[in-house]
């Protein structure tokens, strides 16, 4: 279970809650920082210099076509691009 999803996306919310990694209760963010992520178990996009703080790392890698790239992509979409969760651990040397 993630503990913490950093997105700007409703979307893929909805889609984590759909699929068992997260639920109704779990902390959602806009943008990480050092103090948000350090030893939570987190879902979305994060420079490593942040991962590398997480316990452990979660992304739904999406193969956009490009003409979605960068657009808003409701809960349907990221069902029809989402590739298998990948979970990481990241450790910074």
């Amino acid at each position: 279970m993630i503990d913490l999803v950093v997105t700007r996306h409703p979307g893929l919310v909805e889609y984590l809650i759909e699929i068992g990694l997260a639920n109704q209760s779990t902390e959602v963010i806009s943008h990480a920082s050092p103090e948000a992520v350090t030893g939570k178990h987190v879902c979305g996009v994060l420079p490593h210099s942040l991962s590398c703080l997480c316990a452990s790392f979660t992304e739904i890698p999406l193969n956009l076509p490009q003409h979605l790239r960068g657009v808003e992509l409701p809960k349907h979409l990221i069902h029809e691009y989402a590739g298998i969760p990948v979970t990481y651990k990241v450790s910074k040397l």
